[in-house]
This record gives structure tokens, sequence and C-alpha cells, in this order.
């Protein structure tokens, strides 16, 4: 690959980056608006647009999609021990623990 194809090609990811990170923005737009009007469906198309959104833009920055699994199970077990409040209140970080686990 000669220099120039080389600068082409981080240009190239570095604008791919760019536009992820706008992506998140805008699906953390949408989700607020579905809450805002109580639509369940626009709720879980934002919140799958955001988390695969995550994802990719995880991955595009070196991030394997396991070792982002691996770092949540990790938060998630931490908020737990810590006896984080959603955990206290209504098991939401045990339960999210098990989900992932389960996968």
């Amino acid at each position: 690959m000669s220099h120039m194809e080389r600068d082409v090609d981080l240009a190239r990811r570095a604008k791919v980056i760019e536009w992820l990170k706008t992506e998140v923005v805008d699906h953390v737009a949408h989700l607020l608006k579905g809450i805002w009007e109580g639509s369940h469906a626009k709720m879980v198309d934002a919140l799958a647009s955001l988390v695969s959104s995550g994802y990719i833009l995880g991955r595009r920055l070196g991030i394997t999609y396991r070792s982002l699994d691996d770092a949540i199970l990790e938060k998630m077990k931490k908020h737990r021990i810590d006896g984080h409040q959603l955990e206290d209140w209504y098991g939401d970080i045990s339960a999210l623990e098990e989900h992932l686990r389960k996968r």
C-alpha cells in the first residue's frame, strides 16, 4: 500500500468514527423522543440502534466485541459488589449480568 493510499485509508477511518459518533448522539435523541411520546416501539428501536452503534464504534476503535462484553460484565460485577442502587432496588445489575453470561 502506497503512502497516499494509507493516508486515504486513515482519513476514511477517521471520517467513519466521526460519523458513528454522530449516530450515537442521534440515537440518544430518538430514545428521548420515544420516552417523551411513551412509544415502546420507538424506545426499543432507539436502544437497539444505540447499543449496536456502540459496539460498531468500539470495533472501529480497535475494541473487539468480546472484550466489550467482558468489560460490561466486569462493570456489572463491580456495581453488584459495590451495592449499586439499581441492584438494591430492582436487581437490574445482576439481571443484566445473568443475561450476558447466558448468551
